[in-house]
């Protein structure tokens, strides 16, 4: 059975910062991308930043310069280092990964909340 498993979320004072980790069990397929979404009460599911196989990041506007996506391949897991938090990437963090030949696979989702 295929389970990605999230940790790392939490409560943080605006300008600190978390590490977010998502690691695959049950997945033996070589995995392409890997991504971390969030969704905050109200709003739709976004895109926090992606990485590829090749290992090239894409980051959504809202959080370049403040984020960084990395991914361990051997591990089958994807982080996110995320500094200067601001109250509004308060949000449930969703990692998701692509597999070749299925619909991909999503995280149980990590609690973020940034308040003073």
């Amino acid at each position: 059975q295929v389970q990605l498993v999230e940790s790392g979320g939490g409560l943080v004072q605006p300008g600190g910062s978390l590490r977010l980790s998502c690691a695959a069990r049950g997945i033996s397929r070589s995995i392409s991308d890997m991504g971390w979404y969030r969704q905050a009460p109200g709003k739709q599911r976004e895109l926090v930043a992606a990485i590829t196989s090749g290992g090239i990041p894409i980051y959504a506007d809202s959080v370049k310069g403040r984020c960084t996506i990395s991914r361990d391949n051997a591990e089958k897991t994807v982080y996110l280092q995320m500094n200067s938090l601001k109250l509004e990437d308060t949000a449930v963090y969703y990692c998701n990964f692509v597999i070749r030949g299925t619909s991909g696979y999503w995280g149980q989702g990590t609690q973020v909340t940034v308040s003073a």
